[in-house]
């Protein structure tokens, strides 16, 4: 019985691409307790990155969502308070929903993953995070009045974070998509390996 070596030392522990991109993905969300513009969130970037990458739409859908939450249980655990109230309030739906819709959006990028179509899936996913959770703020904090004029003011409010958005869904949009390529070319298996 003969026994042939691995190409590269790192090959045999990566024997399974899902739980690759689960620990990417994991872990993206996990930056979030650590110190941070407003904003500058991993959330959209891990959310294009799992519809790209997992093959088994429900889990490109599912993971994102599930590491957001651990994310967010996390927080809840370390400052307690408004964290600690998110999960009842109608805003969390708004985000896990955006971030279920973007990751259907990285659907786009399957086989398609280049520099120019990961930053223009990365603004567009900015610009829809943006519309969709402000217009949920319009809808539900009583300052902004049900009009068009409320709408415009609570677009206008979140503009000074929306900066911060499009600049974490880069950044963490090329930490993600970078990284699993260079991952890639390290370890062969990933290569052909889907998830």
């Amino acid at each position: 019985m003969t026994h042939t070596a691995s190409k590269s030392p790192l090959g045999h522990l990566f024997t399974a691409g899902p739980l690759v991109l689960l620990a990417l993905i994991v872990v993206a969300a996990l930056t979030r307790v650590l110190p941070h513009p407003p904003n500058f969130s991993p959330v959209a970037a891990l959310a294009l990155f799992g519809g790209a990458y997992f093959l088994n739409r429900r889990w490109a859908v599912l993971v994102p969502v599930l590491a957001l939450a651990i994310s967010d249980l996390v927080l809840a655990r370390i400052h307690g308070g408004l964290y600690a109230t998110w999960f009842s309030s109608t805003g969390v739906w708004l985000v896990y929903g955006a971030t279920a819709a973007i990751a259907m959006m990285g659907f786009g990028l399957r086989g398609r993953v280049g520099g120019a179509s990961v930053l223009g899936y990365s603004l567009g996913a900015s610009v829809f995070f943006f519309l969709v959770t402000n217009a949920g703020a319009w809808l539900v904090d009583p300052v902004y009045p049900k009009t068009a004029a409320g709408l415009a003011m609570a677009y206008t409010a979140g503009l000074p974070f929306f900066q911060w958005t499009v600049l974490g869904t880069l950044a963490y949009a090329a930490a993600l998509f970078g990284g699993f390529e260079l991952l890639r070319r390290q370890v062969p298996a990933l290569r052909t390996q889907t998830a």
